[in-house]
This record gives C-alpha cells, structure tokens and sequence, in this order.
C-alpha cells in the first residue's frame, strides 16, 4: 500500500535517493587507473590490485565479480588468457581477456591466497568460504574513489565495467563489439549504457575517409 503526500508517515520517510546522484557512472580515465594502482601497490594491497585489475578487464558486474571461483581463472598453475563466466542477471555466458598485467597481479594475489581451485577468489573478510559481498566490493571502490580525489557520487564499480568497454568503443566505433564484450542481450543497452549520443557517432563519421 501507498502513502498519500499528506500522511505523517510520508512526510518523514525519506527517498532512497536522497543526496545522492543517480544516473550513469563515469569511466575512468587512464591516468586514475594508475592513480589507483599506484596507491594499492603504495599500500601493498596484492588482494585489492589484483580485484581492481580484473574488475577492469572482466567488464563484469559486481555481483558476478565477487563470486568468481580460482578455477575460473587459473589452468593449472597458470592465469588464463581468456575466462569465461555465466552472467547472474541474465544466465548467458561472457568471454574476457585476462592481459598480461593483469594476470601478474592475479598471480601474486592467488598465490599468498592459496586454497584449492573451488575456492572463491575474493572472499569474504568475515568468512572465508564465502565470497566477498557486493556491498564490501562498492566501499572499496569507494575508499580508491575518495583516495585519489574523485567524487564518490560520480563514480563506483559500474565505472569498472564501463572503463575498457568505453577505451575500446572510443578506439573503434564498434557497438556490437562491446555488446558481445558485455554480454548485453540487446544492442540498444549497450547504447544506453555507454551514453552513445548522436554527437559521438558523428565524432567517428568524420574520421572515416572513403
């Protein structure tokens, strides 16, 4: 059941939206990358470098993220060069690249971890059979936010998953590419997540000679 506008009980409830900025993320840029690992690597954070690295070559939400298990991207006693996860929303698999960066950071983190390869990759601080939570990975985001001098409100884990895709989208125009890479099921939310305008589009026609 509702509340009317002139019930006590409305008047006090507060939105859940309120003071905070609701809309799409930014990316980050490729020098507050390097902010941010410089200030993990500064901190001797081999746990949260590797979770930040493969959060932006994944491309994956968080809540997929969280719960990659070690046997996900490792074969053997090597990183993967390719992974490829079944999406929690929408149940359709997703291939990523692993780059060589990422998996020497991968590397050293799983191997200060150790477990077997059933175990979750990040887990959780409080137990650690289970995997990190969501919750846990958006204040890190935010603490790494704050710490280089970025707004919080402008920026969170969907920063992460749009980074590459917007580099990649930048350098060439292809849509169904970072669909694929993103694993959306229709075209036009790829569109509407990456905040493709018409002025964009018109940006790439120019630099296209025939």
């Amino acid at each position: 059941m509702g509340h009317s506008q002139f019930d006590d009980a409305s008047r006090e409830r507060a939105a859940w939206n309120a003071g905070k900025k609701v809309g799409t993320k930014r990316p980050f840029t490729q020098k507050q990358i390097w902010a941010i690992r410089f200030l993990l690597d500064r901190e001797r954070r081999v746990h949260y470098r590797a979770l930040f690295d493969l959060a932006i070559d994944s491309k994956l939400r968080g809540c997929d993220l969280v719960k990659i298990r070690i046997r996900d991207v490792v074969a053997g006693p090597e990183v993967r060069t390719r992974a490829t996860v079944i999406q929690q929303r929408t149940r359709r698999s997703v291939q990523f690249e692993i780059t060589s960066d990422v998996r020497a950071s991968l590397l050293a983190w799983l191997q200060r971890r150790g477990g077997s390869v059933e175990d979750y990759a990040f887990p959780s601080r409080i137990d650690h059979t289970k995997h990190m939570s969501t919750r846990q990975y958006a204040c890190l985001v935010d603490e790494w936010v704050t710490a280089i001098g970025l707004r919080p409100e402008e920026y969170g884990t969907h920063s992460l998953r749009r980074t590459k895709a917007s580099m990649i989208y930048r350098a060439t125009g292809n849509i169904r590419a970072i669909q694929i890479l993103l694993g959306h099921s229709k075209i036009e939310n790829t569109v509407r997540y990456l905040g493709v305008d018409v002025e964009d589009t018109l940006l790439l026609a120019q630099r296209t000679e025939i």
